[in-house]
């Protein structure tokens, strides 16, 4: 265990794992655990980038097309939205390094074929939130300028409740998903108990998981400026990074490996 991590919580409810306190500056050893692991399979952990960056691309080509930009800020956020699901593929590729010295596809796919139905039970959870979500953002263009010479000062209440409105669901995700995917895909677990354990230990460790937020926002931002480019290393590394946050933050142990 390390010195920055305390034992587990016990926890009264029998269907949440126990968490362990964080230190503040835990993220940044989550960062660096996840880069080892892209280091030692560089292959596997790029593939996945690729994909996050092509799939990115087409979306970003389709909105294009529709000559919408409204369309491609839509459909990026739900990529967002989706982006946990993506990185299972690091998850397993982290769980098969940590028990073994290198890593393959036909294993990381196994790995996710255990894990398929309770996996798609969250896609479900995570597309009805974008949906909900997808009726706010529309519902909030009330407030959009109707002049033609709007400045500044006339988009401020619309850019203030849009930012509350998102910044509201993207809480919501990041809470059900910062640690369930990696335990669903690690233990014979359901979806509700998962998800709680993830919530509860989110909340249990505000700070750190504050900066892990920063920390994902960041490596987002640098991905768009860099005309999504940097999807192909930061996706599979934040997957990386994930695996060992859950490992660290979770004690998962009275649930069976898949």
């Amino acid at each position: 265990m390390s010195q920055n991590q305390h034992p587990a919580e016990e926890q009264p409810l029998p269907f949440v794992a126990p968490c362990r306190t964080l230190h503040v500056r835990a993220p940044l050893r989550w960062i660096s655990l996840g880069w080892k692991d892209m280091k030692k399979s560089p292959l596997q952990s790029l593939m996945y980038g690729i994909a996050v960056f092509l799939i990115s691309l087409m979306i970003s080509f389709a909105a294009w097309q529709a000559g919408n930009v409204y369309v491609l800020a839509a459909l990026l956020s739900g990529f967002i939205f989706m982006g946990p699901l993506i990185a299972i593929g690091p998850y397993s590729i982290s769980k098969q390094l940590q028990s073994k010295q290198s890593a393959s596809l036909l294993e990381t796919l196994r790995l996710e074929k255990q894990s398929i139905s309770h996996l798609m039970i969250f896609a479900v959870i995570l597309l009805v939130v974008l949906l909900v979500w997808a009726r706010a953002a529309s519902m909030v263009h009330i407030f959009f300028p109707e002049v033609s010479d709007a400045n500044l000062a006339d988009f401020a209440v619309f850019l203030g409740i849009g930012t509350a409105v998102g910044s509201i669901f993207a809480t919501i995700i990041f809470c059900a998903s910062a640690f369930s995917l990696p335990m669903l895909m690690d233990k014979k677990v359901d979806t509700v108990t998962a998800v709680l354990s993830s919530v509860n230990a989110v909340l249990r460790n505000k700070q750190a998981m504050l900066v892990w937020a920063a920390i994902i926002v960041f490596c987002l931002f640098l991905s768009f400026i860099s005309g999504l480019i940097g999807l192909i290393v930061l996706m599979p590394l934040i997957g990386h990074a994930t695996w060992h946050a859950y490992q660290e933050t979770i004690d998962a142990g009275i649930w069976p490996a898949r």
